[in-house]
This record gives C-alpha cells, structure tokens and sequence, in this order.
C-alpha cells in the first residue's frame, strides 16, 4: 500500500471545523453520526457498523494486535454568546476542545491507506456529555462487547498532547435531613432541617484530600458540595433539608469504598432513627493507568514527556471494565472543555495525529 501517514492525510483543521458546525449535543447526534457513517463508509478497507446514533468501523488484516480509537460525538449545550470559527491556525467552537479536534484526528487516521501495524477499531459513540444511563459506550459494553475486544486502546479525550492515564472513579450521594415545620416567627417549636445541615457542610468543607500515586501517576481525591435544596416558603421553618455531595476517588478503590468513605466522613451528620437518609445516587469506578501494557507504553514513550493522572472520570473506566487496558491521548486543553473559550490549534492536531499514526502504521 501507499504510504499516507508521515503527514496528515487531509487538512485537520478544516475537518475539525466542518465537524464543529455540525450541531451535536447531547441526544441530538444523528445529522453528525450520518456524516461519520458516510466518511468512514468511504474508506474500502473498513468494516462500518452504525448502532443508533453511534459508528464503529474496523479492520481484519488479521494482525497480532488490535487497538481501539475511540470518541463521543455529543458536546453539552453552548455557552451564550459562543462563537465558532477558524481565525489563523486556530479553531474556536463548542466542540473545538471537547471533543471534536480528537474526532477529526480519529477520522484522519481512519482514512490512512498507510501499511498498517496493527488492526483497528474506532468507536464514535453517542450521549457521554450525560447521565450515565445513556452513554452509548457502556450501552455497546453490555449488548455488543465483542466490538470493544482489543489489545489497548485510546480514547481521543483533550488531554493537550500528554498521556493522561486511567482516571477517578466518581460518586455522588444525597443526604437528607429531616425537621419539624413552624412558623418562622416562632421557630422554637420546630426543628429547622436546613440548620442541621451545617456540620455535614463543615465536614465536607474540612475534607482533607487524600493523594496516591499508581505508575508514577498521582491521583488526588477531591469531595465537594454540589446541591443543597430545602424550604417550603419565607415563612416556614423546613422539615426537609437536602445535601449532595461529589466524591472523586482515587482508581485504587471500588465504588464500594469509595460509599464506605463517603458514609464514614458524614456518619455523625445524620440520624437514622430521626428519619435521616444517605444514599448513592449515582457512582461510576475508575481506571488503573495500566501503563505497563505495550501500546501504551509506546504511546507514552512517542509523546516524549512522562505521563500524567487523569483528573475526573472518562470512558477509559468502561473500556477497562470491559479488560481492555485504557488511556486518555488528545488534542486541545482539558481546561478549556465546557468553556465558552474552547480553541484548538492546527498544531496540536497535527501533533497527535503524528504520534498516533506512528503507533498505527508501519
């Protein structure tokens, strides 16, 4: 075959750009999920599988290795105001960071006619920006793994150019306190819940951070308040107070743990016998860097700086659940995800796509 992978095969930035321009929020992927299908149909050496508003397409040359690429479609809903658009050699848009710059390279790479190294797959997937009830990754996980078998893989997460490995488990629990309703002229003859919420609130404040390190990796733990409701009207003393909490767990601990923790730290914040409840409302485990694999070893040693952890929680976790060693690799930085000011540069693209490649192809 022709060699096609010392550059990129198309203009990144461009294709990056037309992608950003197709709308695809949450929920809303078929008019982009149709324009993958198409692109990836285009290549001859592809085996292409649309599942919903998801696409899969690999090949069978029959190698020893197999590597899955994988990316979500959707973004979340644009910030007031954003405007999307190439100035110079840079790209601006929802999207641009998270994760459509990583979805343009996957696309380019798909496209390579280059002699390959190892088989592929790539998994363009639907709903992770949401709960994840609806995320097509762990729908695909659970109704069609034998799509997600590989030696490795690489999910295209912006991650600036830098290995970032496994990720944080994360779990959210909701406290509720109970009171007893009064008048709030007379407030002596209730109990107001919303007051009893304060050493909960100070707990979680006080939380000291917990920091391991896996692979030369360090991950530190964070817990946060992110909800707290209750009152029924200005002039009522409430009988509900409810708190919510965010616990992002280091990936050496389950999900049970993690629970056990988070229940440990608020345990004298609340009273059964009153009524009180603490329940999980949702929890997803982490991921091990799982470094030592080869192709993920090569990809670190390619980049030339050291990998880093992974600070939040991404698919890596579902695709090592389903015992494929994981990482996150890809263009744009992380902290500009969700932000009305993501922008990715035609360098960073072309920088990721050169590595890859160079794992990719022979």
């Amino acid at each position: 075959m022709a060699s096609r992978s010392e550059g990129t095969v198309g203009d990144l930035l461009a294709l990056a750009a037309s992608l950003v321009a197709t709308e695809s929020v949450s929920h809303r992927e078929q008019a982009i999920a149709d324009r993958v299908q198409a692109q990836l149909c285009s290549a001859g050496h592809l085996e292409v599988l649309r599942i919903g508003d998801s696409v899969v397409a690999r090949t069978s040359w029959g190698l020893d290795t197999r590597v899955l690429l994988a990316g979500h479609l959707d973004t979340v809903p644009p910030s007031a105001g954003q405007v999307a658009g190439v100035e110079g050699d840079v790209l601006w848009g929802l999207g641009a960071v998270d994760m459509k710059g990583g979805l343009a390279v996957l696309l380019d790479l798909a496209a390579d006619t280059a002699s390959p190294a190892v088989d592929t797959t790539f998994v363009l997937y639907a709903c992770e920006e949401v709960a994840r009830r609806h995320n097509a990754l762990a729908g695909l996980a659970v109704d069609r793994p034998d799509l997600l078998r590989a030696d490795a893989a690489i999910l295209a997460e912006p991650t600036g150019g830098v290995v970032e490995a496994g990720c944080q488990g994360t779990l959210r629990a909701e406290l509720r306190l109970r009171g007893r309703r009064a008048h709030s002229a007379r407030p002596w003859t209730g109990v107001n819940a919303i007051h009893r919420l304060a050493p909960a609130l100070c707990t979680v404040a006080a939380y000291h951070s917990r920091q391991v390190v896996l692979d030369g990796c360090a991950y530190t733990e964070q817990l946060q308040a992110v909800g707290v409701g209750g009152g029924v009207a200005g002039n009522v003393v409430p009988d509900e107070a409810s708190l919510t909490v965010n616990f992002r767990f280091a990936p050496d601990r389950t999900a049970g743990e993690a629970e056990a923790v988070v229940r440990q730290l608020l345990a004298g914040s609340f009273d059964p016998a009153s009524g009180d409840e603490l329940a999980v409302v949702d929890v997803a485990g982490g991921a091990p860097p799982s470094l030592a694999a080869p192709v993920l070893a090569g990809l670190v040693a390619a980049t030339g700086r050291p990998a880093r952890a992974k600070v939040g929680w991404t698919d890596v976790a579902t695709l090592a659940g389903c015992g494929v060693p994981a990482t996150n690799y890809g263009p744009g930085d992380p902290a500009l995800a969700h932000t009305a000011d993501e922008h990715v540069s035609r360098a960073e693209l072309d920088e990721v796509r050169r590595v890859l490649a160079g794992l990719l192809f022979i």
